[in-house]
């Protein structure tokens, strides 16, 4: 089984791009492969702060040879009157490079079978890697020496081996070889003698190429180390992948520091290890220790001048965040909502102080509609930006929202408020949590449509490389929260009463309304469509004043989904889209009058729909109603002729199939629907 390998040796790495780097290689390859009839059983990558690694296998030394049928001009344009190729044929022939004599006639045409031999795998590896490598992307790529070439980080060697033989390239200006290079602090060249050599033989050198086992070993040796004092690790993900991405020989070391620094909140002292300083935080019991493990990529024995500079950096940190917290509690917390009016929201749009009055206005109204505690949410809304003018919040800019929980507890406000506080900044990401307390889903969504109208105001909507303030998030947000906590919450009327409490002059509100009504909608579409059919999703939105109930297009979109492959679905369909040709510009506010029908098809389908009320039946039940119509709708069209010589009488059954659609409507736009 043959098999090449690739490493591209580099000087550090920034560790968002090792992981997504080698993705952008291993991708590159499989295209180049399956570009050129290249069959292989599988690609391996290995990745570090200082390498980026391919292993192709399985495949053939040269590629297969192939037989291509290309066809020419018609016979009487290839051939003259004597039966002897014209110019056009001559042309032909030599265009592909095949003998006259070759050629045949079929189908009235000339045609021409061209054999293509296959390229030496080698030929085409030594032509193509240095345009992949080189065409690779990513966020701040650098120039070095003379060169006219970018890339993340200077190239320094290349590996290139097929099989146990040498396959030179050049990437830059560097050659490749069988040499890569072990651990920095151990060995400068290790030799590679064939590509399931390449592991074992940087291992040797105190590098793990392979990003899951050294993921694997971090987590172990760090819990094995923690065990020994009898705490347990604490693990982010993103703080897990980021410490694997910048060692190639993880080591783990214990450190300490005071614990008088434990009394500042905890937020901040996690803050300060895991994501300034990224160390792994240390719990016993579930309390946090004046502990924690630092990854080092270190061979040795001796940690005392790597335990000693940890513990003096992070002290440094610490004593920061302490002398901030005291001087910030000094003050009632409450006295910090005043301090927001030397805080621009942004240009034109007041202080924060401004927003944290209108977040109010927009909470109280929205606790009254869902039956919230009042007091508690107008109170929450009050005191949610108070942390934007602490000093801790000012050094720590991550732990808005944290800090003002912990410092609203220490001045005695209620459980609720103090958690809301907090909550009402989720879902901190696409994937985060909600906010569990009323006060904060509820403050939160003012918080967010506030931000959300201003931005849209200003003229500053989101675009394809710009997501001004978040807008994009935070419209999310408000979707998931009114959805998942199945809040009672018309989003017209919330858009509406925000639009009127900017402070600034708008010209047009019906045309900013609209705005973000529409993008409210657009974001619906693309939040459903990642789990739903497209037209299902579509249905359901283009029915109007979708955003007045977003709880009800939750469940239409569940219930449609469900009906629409079975056996009853496709019937019902055409029957809807019968009457939506026929009425699609069609209103009216009459009901159809019974008078004035004068066949038994029309009364007997105004019979089966009239009771049809769209305002007490659920999804379920308005959908069994209009099915048991279905055999009457469809008789009313075989038996009736809508546009009557009558005018009296087109109109009354134009209202009739219109009250029908309607009753269609509150389920879905049935015109959507691919069946």
């Amino acid at each position: 089984m043959n098999k090449y390998l690739l490493e591209i040796g580099t000087e550090e790495l920034p560790y968002k791009f090792v992981s997504s780097g080698i993705v952008q290689l291993k991708n590159s390859f499989e295209k180049l492969l399956k570009e050129n009839q290249i069959d292989f059983s599988d690609i391996k990558y290995f990745s570090t702060p200082r390498r980026l690694t391919l292993i192709i296998e399985g495949f053939e030394t040269k590629q297969p040879d192939t037989v291509k049928t290309v066809k020419g001009p018609i016979l009487n344009i290839a051939y003259d009157e004597n039966g002897n190729l014209s110019k056009a044929g001559q042309g032909f022939a030599k265009k592909n490079g095949v003998d006259e004599s070759a050629l045949y006639k079929e189908d009235n045409y000339v045609w021409a079978k061209i054999e293509q031999k296959g390229k030496e795998i080698k030929d085409i590896l030594q032509e193509h890697v240095e345009k992949i490598v080189l065409k690779m992307q990513g966020p701040y790529f650098m120039r070095w020496a003379d060169l006219d070439v970018k890339f993340q980080r200077p190239i320094r060697w290349v590996v290139s081996l097929l099989n146990e033989e040498e396959l030179k390239i050049k990437i830059a200006d560097i050659e490749s070889s069988r040499y890569s290079r072990g651990h920095r602090f151990k060995s400068d060249k290790v030799e590679i003698k064939n590509p399931d050599a390449y592991e074992q033989a940087l291992y040797d050198s105190n590098v793990i190429v392979d990003s899951k086992k050294r993921k694997e070993r971090i987590v172990e040796s760090a819990k094995a180390e923690a065990k020994k004092i009898g705490a347990e690790v604490y693990f982010d993900d993103n703080l897990l992948e980021e410490v694997t991405n910048i060692c190639e020989w993880p080591v783990p070391v214990i450190c300490n520091f005071d614990e008088k620094y434990l009394s500042i909140p905890e937020k901040v002292t996690v803050t300060v290890m895991a994501v300034h300083q990224r160390y792994f935080p240390l719990y016993k019991n579930g309390k946090l220790l004046n502990s924690f493990i630092t990854i080092t990529n270190y061979i040795g024995s001796n940690f005392d001048n790597i335990k000693a500079g940890n513990e003096r950096v992070v002290v440094a940190r610490l004593d920061d965040a302490i002398f901030f917290f005291n001087e910030d509690t000094k003050v009632p917390f409450e006295n910090y909502v005043e301090k927001l009016k030397g805080i621009t929201f942004q240009k034109g749009m007041g202080s924060v102080y401004d927003k944290t009055q209108r977040i109010v206005k927009l909470s109280e109204y929205l606790a009254q509609k869902t039956g919230a505690p009042v007091d508690t949410v107008k109170r929450t809304a009050l005191l949610c930006k108070a942390d934007l003018v602490t000093s801790l919040v000012f050094e720590f800019t991550e732990l808005q929202g944290f800090i003002g929980s912990d410092y609203a507890f220490n001045a005695g406000e209620k459980p609720e408020v103090v958690k809301g506080i907090k909550e009402h900044y989720y879902p901190l990401g696409s994937d985060s949590e909600l906010a569990d307390g009323i006060e904060g889903q509820i403050v939160g969504i003012a918080d967010k449509i506030d931000t959300i109208v201003a931005v849209f105001a200003e003229g500053k909507k989101p675009t394809g490389s710009a997501d001004p303030l978040g807008v994009r998030r935070a419209t999310l947000g408000i979707i998931k929260t009114i959805i998942q906590k199945a809040l009672d919450i018309d989003l017209e009327v919330l858009i509406q009463k925000s639009i009127d409490l900017m402070p600034v002059q708008i010209e047009d509100k019906a045309a900013l309304f609209n705005e973000v009504r529409n993008f409210f909608e657009q974001r619906l579409n693309i939040l459903y469509t990642e789990k739903y059919r497209h037209d299902v999703v579509d249905a359901c939105i283009s029915n109007q004043n979708v955003l007045t109930d977003l709880k009800d297009f939750a469940s239409k979109i569940e219930f449609i989904s469900q009906k629409i492959n079975s056996a009853d679905f496709v019937p019902m369909n055409e029957s809807a889209n019968r009457i939506i040709r026929i009425v699609k510009d069609y209103k009216t506010d009459k009901l159809p009058d019974s008078t004035l029908f004068n066949t038994d098809a029309e009364t007997a389908l105004w019979k089966s729909v009239s009771s049809i009320d769209i305002d007490k039946l659920d999804n379920s039940a308005l959908y069994k109603a209009l099915e048991s119509a279905v055999k009457d709708i469809d008789n009313f069209f075989d038996k009736v002729l809508v546009m009557d010589k009558d005018e009296k009488v087109k109109e009354n059954r134009l209202a009739l199939l219109y009250f029908i659609k309607q009753r269609f409507d509150r389920i879905a736009d049935f015109s959507k629907f691919v069946i």
